[in-house]
């Protein structure tokens, strides 16, 4: 498929749907009238997390059932991000920050900072999903538009 991937309906009716081209309407995953509980395999930070992003999603209509697991992904991708920075924070020093760790063969990349930047990948690509980078939120109008009746309904008939 080419092109960029579609963009759900919630997220087109936040924008404003700029291109003016009728909204498809079919199967939407059901939205629950309350937030989704958080799935138990998320602890700690990652928990943390979820109930700081998931009221705001859902109070915005993005959060549905099928959409638990993603948001529970980019928990754990922050999770294992913030666990990493926390680490490399522990071992930092003035001179490498943390970032080599000295070895029999000579100083060698420390393993924690890839930990991190995979993470720090992962989650800004779920992020990206749920309309929580700059760029996503840019393209977010503040409000839902109503869609009536205009002013210039029956000027030409």
């Amino acid at each position: 498929m080419r092109g960029p991937p579609p963009t759900p309906i919630p997220l087109r009716i936040l924008r404003g749907n700029p291109s003016k081209r009728p909204l498809r309407r079919g199967y939407e995953p059901e939205r629950p009238p309350e937030v989704p509980d958080c799935p138990p395999v998320l602890t700690g930070v990652a928990a943390d997390e979820w109930y700081r992003v998931a009221a705001g999603l859902h109070a915005l209509g993005l959060l549905t059932e099928v959409d638990v697991m993603p948001l529970a992904a980019y928990c754990q991708a922050y999770k294992r991000w913030r666990t990493a920075e926390e680490e490399l924070a522990k071992i930092a020093d003035d001179e490498t920050s943390g970032l080599l760790i000295k070895t029999q063969h000579g100083a060698q990349a420390n393993p924690l900072v890839r930990i991190s930047a995979k993470a720090a990948q992962d989650m800004v690509r779920y992020a990206s999903e749920f309309g929580f980078t700059p760029a996503a939120r840019a393209r977010v109008a503040i409000g839902v538009r109503e869609t009536g009746p205009s002013k210039w309904d029956g000027l030409i008939a």
